[in-house]
């Protein structure tokens, strides 16, 4: 029988695992990975951590479970796959079908036939078009050399200055390394608000975060790189400002590598990315594509959409390890885009649609809720979770959830994506059995209890009014009456300053006489998290004001 031949171009993430699904479905096929940079399995998420100086062996980002470097020689030493690194295919013959390529080092060139092809060539950092960029000092972190360069300058201690262009997540990711490395750091951004999968109200609590770490700059853009013999001395950006520096990091997202594919005639999708269908399969059936390479469906907008994130890289790769050697047989479906970065002590995280994710892609009757409240029990060390929840009001679908804090945000964006991939609805979240013990959960869950906030809402016990809408309306200076229902202590330790007129919950009955005698006054309600001002909101509907609201998240959620 003949020996199936697979080819894999690329050997970071999703190369290697379809390459090692294929070996261990067919003992028999001869496999080889073509890798143009010098190492293979990288795990690039860990960059930022490594030039952070939380670990200090750079073989641990190569190294499987057991710590054993995933070099070529473990390649065929234990799984009899051959690679050939610093090494770069040129060519696909689809009609010959076989690959030609460059050996990098020595310039030798050779070609190899395949049965079946997998491109895995990744994605590229975008770079923008300004003087300077080629400066010394001037860098990504997008692979083993740049984690190599950057570390290198936090251990050495001479950089004190660095400017960090991007707020999306490698640009905070990078912003924190070097914060971490000692390293004074600003940080712009040319759109109005920091990670753009976060809605702006969302977004604001990161950005009141991150400023106590580093200095934040946003809609501003770079101009040039400022140098002085060759080396970088600082950086204009778009309104003349110069920040005096000597690294910049360049993280304006990456565009996928498709040159390869376009050149052998491969469909290219409207993402600008390989087009292919859910067996990973491209226009050519014979060649096959994963990783940040591609474009997917998004399962609740249906749109494709380009999502360049490692553990998407992984599931590809098993899918079409699978298919390579058995057929068609397996599928990946698609992705909800979940996912989270660490910002120093705070947690960010996102499964589905933002609401303005939603309206972009067509979703007309939608609702949105914040909720801000503990992980866990107060006397277990509670920190504070702040979610918004989107829901698409016609079916009562879960469209998408945002958590952002310093508690357990993993847990509950894991909550979320199951959630929002399963199509859960409000009502299946209500009474949902997650597991509870004080060290790790509030008896009703965090994310249970956002649930049960919307269905309030959806169900009309309240009408709820964002920070940001707030907000608005006092640059309006629309007319309001502002209630803070917390007792005078927790007032003078931390308020929001917005002329409120404090009523604490245990007065409030008492106290009606103070509130406006026009049952059609505009009153907003809150208290540290707004469970007070709920309940005040509640009673006043009773009394028969008709224009009660409250303020979502209390004062905690006030970004400002």
């Amino acid at each position: 029988m003949k020996k199936q031949r697979i080819i894999v171009i690329g050997g970071s993430a999703a190369g290697p695992k379809a390459a090692s699904r294929a070996r261990r479905l067919d003992e028999n096929a001869e496999i080889t990975i073509i890798q143009k940079a010098p190492d293979l399995s990288m795990a690039s998420c860990g960059y930022p951590y490594y030039v952070a100086g939380v670990f200090d062996d750079r073989n641990q980002l190569l190294a499987t479970p057991a710590g054993v470097v995933r070099d070529t020689d473990f390649f065929w030493n234990a799984k009899r796959i051959k690679t050939l690194v610093n090494t770069e295919v040129t060519n696909i013959d689809r009609k010959n079908k076989s690959v030609d390529y460059k050996n990098l080092l020595t310039g030798e060139r050779a070609s190899l036939p395949y049965d079946k092809l997998v491109i895995a060539t990744g994605a590229t950092p975008f770079k923008p078009p300004v003087p300077g960029i080629d400066l010394k000092g001037v860098t990504t972190l997008q692979s083993m050399a740049d984690s190599d360069f950057l570390r290198k300058i936090g251990d050495d201690g001479e950089v004190k200055n660095a400017v960090v262009i991007g707020g999306g997540l490698i640009g905070i990711e990078t912003c924190e390394a070097l914060v971490l490395s000692d390293i004074k750091v600003t940080l712009v951004e040319l759109l109005p608000q920091l990670l753009p999968f976060l809605d702006k109200d969302m977004s604001l609590n990161v950005e009141k975060y991150l400023k106590t770490k580093a200095n934040v700059i946003l809609e501003n853009g770079v101009s040039e790189f400022i140098g002085e013999n060759g080396k970088l001395k600082a950086v204009k950006l778009q309104d003349g400002t110069k920040i005096p520096c000597e690294i910049a990091v360049v993280a304006t997202g990456v565009r996928p590598n498709t040159a390869l594919a376009k050149e052998a005639g491969l469909k290219i999708g409207e993402c600008r990315a390989i087009e292919v269908n859910s067996y990973m399969q491209t226009s050519d059936p014979d060649i096959y594509a994963i990783g940040d390479c591609i474009e997917v469906p998004h399962l609740v907008s249906g749109k494709k959409v380009h999502a360049p994130l490692g553990d998407l890289a992984n599931l590809q790769g098993r899918v079409a390890g699978d298919n390579v050697i058995k057929g068609n047989v397996a599928q990946f479906p698609g992705t909800i885009q979940s996912g989270i970065c660490k910002v120093f002590d705070y947690g960010v995280g996102a499964a589905g649609l933002s609401e303005q994710g939603a309206v972009r892609h067509g979703f007309d009757n939608i609702e949105t809720v914040i909720n801000v409240s503990p992980d866990k029990p107060g006397f277990m060390g509670a920190n504070i979770l702040i979610t918004k929840l989107v829901v698409d009001k016609n079916t009562n679908r879960i469209l998408g959830a945002q958590v952002v804090g310093p508690g357990d945000v993993s847990k509950q964006v894991t909550t979320w994506a199951m959630a929002v991939q399963a199509k859960m609805t409000v009502e299946d979240m209500l009474n949902l059995d997650l597991p509870y013990a004080p060290p790790y959960s509030l008896a009703i869950d965090h994310s249970i209890a956002t649930a049960h906030i919307m269905q309030n809402k959806l169900d009309g016990l309240f009408v709820g009014i964002t920070p940001t809408e707030l907000k608005e309306k006092l640059a309006r200076k629309d007319p309001m009456f502002l209630m803070d229902l917390r007792n005078p202590g927790e007032f003078e330790v931390m308020k929001i300053g917005i002329g409120e007129k404090l009523i604490p919950q245990g007065e409030f009955r008492d106290r009606l006489d103070e509130l406006p005698k026009d049952k059609n006054a505009e009153i907003i309600a809150w208290c540290k998290i707004s469970l007070r001002g709920y309940e005040a909101v509640r009673a006043l509907m009773q009394y028969g004001y008709k224009n009660v609201k409250l303020l979502e998240g209390g004062v905690l959620g006030w970004p400002w």
